[in-house]
């Protein structure tokens, strides 16, 4: 029997996909999943132990808000703003220009 893969790896594995300067949102990975575990998905970045090889900074709100992060919101938004995403007051600036689709 094939012993399935756990929820936090697969979304790992998807948001190994989403390349610098552009970003997705909980609801979207999870959507991509197949799933409306929003939460989860939310839970798996936080506890992500592949960082940076996977991209848990690039995981963002649905309304462009920057959401959590592991090592805190300000280190989240230097390392967004490194890779060429305007953000304003804790919000990216026209998300969807930067929104990846899967």
């Amino acid at each position: 029997m094939k012993k399935r893969r756990p929820f936090s790896e697969n979304c790992y594995a998807l948001l190994r996909r989403v390349p610098k300067g552009k970003v997705t949102t909980y609801k979207a990975l999870a959507e991509a999943l197949g799933t409306k575990s929003y939460r989860a998905v939310g839970n798996a970045m936080n506890k992500n132990p592949y960082a940076p090889k996977v991209p848990c900074h690039r995981v963002v709100c649905s309304d462009g808000r920057i959401g959590g992060f592991a090592h805190g919101a300000k280190k989240k938004i230097n390392l967004l703003k490194k890779e060429g995403i305007k953000i304003s007051d804790a919000r990216i600036i026209e998300l969807n220009q930067y929104l990846f689709d899967f």
